[in-house]
């Protein structure tokens, strides 16, 4: 569902991004409106499924989670079956941050957040290639993080 968003919409959006912890009254001041008229833009988003979730950022290195790998996986058999038992798999992995199809030689590629290497290869060789669809696994592991804030480009065409 498309809803349309005027300039007070994207400002309270972008807001949220840098801070989801701030109040109605304090994201009022931000944008100029009053607290109650945030409220009601923040319930239409959240509404309009725009907002889907708040939570906090969180430091991997701090937690001990120093590795990021990016794997690659391509699935042997093509059947709607298998795809479905792995995107079911890959939900259910805390280790997995982010999963996506892809088009090109690989089928998905996995972001995997894991304390070190030893981690990793058990998120590889334990979980992941034991299953009957996966034909390939290929991973990178990240050096250093250039940039990690998820923070959607609002108000750009």
């Amino acid at each position: 569902m498309t809803v349309a968003l005027d300039g007070y919409d994207v400002k309270l959006l972008a807001a949220l991004q840098e801070n989801a912890a701030l109040t109605n009254s304090e994201l009022g001041d931000v944008i100029n409106l009053s607290a109650s008229q945030v409220s009601r833009r923040r319930a239409k988003l959240e509404e309009a499924g725009i907002i889907r979730r708040y939570r906090a950022a969180l430091d991997a290195e701090a937690l001990g989670l120093t590795v990021t790998a990016f794997v690659g996986v391509t699935l042997g058999a093509h059947s709607k079956e298998n795809a479905r038992r792995f995107r079911n798999m890959v939900k259910a992995m805390p280790e997995v941050q982010e999963a996506h199809t892809l088009t090109g030689d690989q089928d998905y590629m996995l972001k995997i957040v894991v304390p070190d290497l030893k981690a990793l290869s058990h998120v590889i060789n334990d979980e992941l290639l034991p299953q009957e669809a996966v034909h390939h696994v290929r991973s990178s592991i990240a050096m250093e993080t250039l940039k990690d804030d998820n923070l959607l480009p609002l108000g750009r065409s």
